[in-house]
């Protein structure tokens, strides 16, 4: 077992651990989305994010809304949805997730199944603890195009290109947003108030959607 605690996060990660263990452990913690869980063939990561982790996700997905709109964009927010395929020995659940492309083929499902369904679109994941669970290799195998990885600094897009992940400067399911102009606006959340801030998202996305 190995754990790593930082004031952000406090991570455990179990090894050789069965699928039916995951499951019993899923089951036990009901419809609490704490601990987050995920699972990679035998490597079970348990985590419990804090204030500021939480922050980070809550804005991110603020953001992505706010865009959304003033871009005329359709997307279907998944949340923290439990994406888990026992054929493939693997489960996730990350911070928040988005159906852009497929948004009509899930909404109004009450549960998202991998097997028949498509993977979300866009994931976020913040991660700021180092070392974690390598979650890449399971995005992957789940086929999602685009994840964005904060790790309390800044947020780096990751685009899947022959099943690996490469860091790219503008978002392929959001554009014009890039790296640069999603740090800097993640970053303004912790000094101003919602309302100023969500003004900001707005000028910026006016004064960069192209339609």
């Amino acid at each position: 077992m190995e754990t790593v605690k930082n004031p952000a996060e406090h991570r455990v990660i179990l090894h050789n651990t069965s699928w039916e263990t995951y499951e019993r452990l899923m089951k036990e913690r009901g419809e609490n989305r704490v601990p987050r869980f995920v699972y990679d063939r035998g490597e079970l990561e348990i985590m419990s994010p804090s204030t500021e982790h939480e922050s980070i996700a809550y804005y991110i997905g603020l953001l992505v809304a706010v865009f959304a709109e003033e871009a005329g964009v359709d997307l279907y927010g998944a949340g923290s949805t439990t994406f888990d395929r026992e054929d493939l020995e693997r489960g996730f659940e990350p911070d928040a997730c988005f159906y852009v492309q497929n948004a009509e083929r899930v909404r109004g499902k009450p549960r998202i199944d991998l097997s028949l369904d498509p993977p979300p679109d866009l994931l976020i994941e913040v991660d700021i603890t180092s070392p974690s669970l390598d979650k890449f290799p399971i995005y992957a195998r789940a086929s999602i195009p685009e994840i964005w990885r904060h790790n309390g600094e800044r947020l780096e897009i990751f685009q899947l290109r022959s099943n690996e992940y490469v860091e790219v400067a503008e978002s392929r399911i959001l554009p014009p947003l890039t790296s640069e102009a999603l740090s800097s606006l993640i970053e303004q959340s912790s000094s101003l108030d919602i309302v100023t801030w969500m003004r900001r998202v707005r000028e910026w996305s006016r004064g960069n959607i192209t339609h």
